[in-house]
């Protein structure tokens, strides 16, 4: 009795597996071994109906790799802000024939969009709201840091991560906002007290918060969560599994370098990846400073799971070769 469960056990292991999507675990599950036995008649035929369907899958399944050519190590993201000039939709489908399971950065009205291409989206946008001087709250420059805003965040952010776990989206960028005079320490601890307000609503609905490390010489003057030692204090500073870091590579790479050896030490506390050329942020490739094969063999080390989101500002009038070099160099 318990060999027939054991069966039926590993035949809907398999199901969950393809309809999850985790090509590399369906396969895993097809080789496992079971038990040396007297097969019945009914056990034979669930065995050989169970095998065709295997087959079919397991074709299926190669001939979408090789559409692809991905090599099933990184899930490839790409922001939609850095292409203005293609509509949502067509960005979809480009993203997923070149084999993208997600687009990132967008709100919950563009759900629909990625549901109908059948793409996620791995990093959902930020929300604002009018603060009592007229300046947006929640934006890059204007957010955690500042305690008088932590009672309207949480307004801002509680429909917003409510909508993305109903879609199923699970991380929602957040940012620290721009210095202006504050001390460092003091900022820490105003950002953990706006975080504590905010988690329990992230948690509620298994949704991470995902402050993301900007570069404040270049793009963001000012920004206070510019580093990711500071970064990672505060992650320390807040405790949960459902705060933690987006290491932007470009970014840091303006900051401070050392990007392979930070992501070895501090992998625990990245939740996501950004790409971008130095200088300029435009394409990946060897225009520009960064080896990223390296630095995505250094992320798969580590064995992260996630997604790594493309956000460069393609320079080339073909906007969508771009982005799929991109893709092809960070497969690894």
């Amino acid at each position: 009795m318990y060999r027939l469960y054991d069966e039926y056990r590993h035949f809907f292991y398999h199901l969950s597996a393809v309809a999850l999507g985790n090509i590399n675990l369906f396969r895993q599950t097809l080789i496992m071994s079971h038990p040396q036995s007297h097969f019945s008649r009914r056990r034979a035929l669930q065995t050989t109906a169970f095998a065709a369907l295997a087959a079919s899958l397991h074709h299926r399944l190669s001939a979408a790799d090789a559409a692809s050519g991905l090599k099933g190590h990184i899930n490839h993201s790409v922001c939609k802000w850095c292409y203005p000039k293609i509509a949502l939709d067509d960005l979809c489908a480009a993203g997923k024939e070149m084999g993208l399971s997600s687009v990132e950065l967008v709100d919950p009205p563009d759900f629909p969009t990625l549901k109908k291409h059948g793409l996620n989206c791995a990093m959902v946008s930020f929300p604002t709201m009018d603060g009592p001087d007229g300046d947006k709250v929640g934006k890059i420059e204007n957010s955690l840091n500042n305690p008088a805003n932590h009672d309207l965040l949480v307004q801002a952010y509680e429909p917003l991560i409510k909508a993305s776990a109903e879609f199923g989206a699970r991380q929602v960028i957040c940012f620290s906002g721009n210095r202006n005079g504050m001390d460092d320490e003091v900022g820490l601890k105003n950002c953990a007290a706006g975080l504590k307000k905010l988690l329990p609503i992230a948690e509620k609905h298994n949704i991470t918060l995902v402050m993301e490390l900007l570069n404040s010489r270049v793009n963001h003057k000012d920004y206070m969560c510019d580093k990711s030692a500071w970064g990672v204090a505060l992650c320390k500073e807040v405790g949960s599994e459902n705060f933690k870091l987006l290491y932007d590579i470009y970014h840091m790479q303006i900051m401070e370098g050392d990007i392979i050896a930070t992501i070895k030490r501090d992998h625990q506390y990245f939740a996501h990846y950004h790409t971008g050329g130095v200088p300029g942020r435009h394409e990946i490739d060897d225009s520009q400073e960064l080896h990223y094969p390296a630095i995505m063999r250094a992320i798969v080390e580590t064995g992260y799971k996630g997604h790594v989101g493309q956000e460069f500002i393609p320079a080339r009038e073909d906007k969508i070769a771009s982005l799929k070099q991109a893709v092809q160099i960070c497969d690894v």
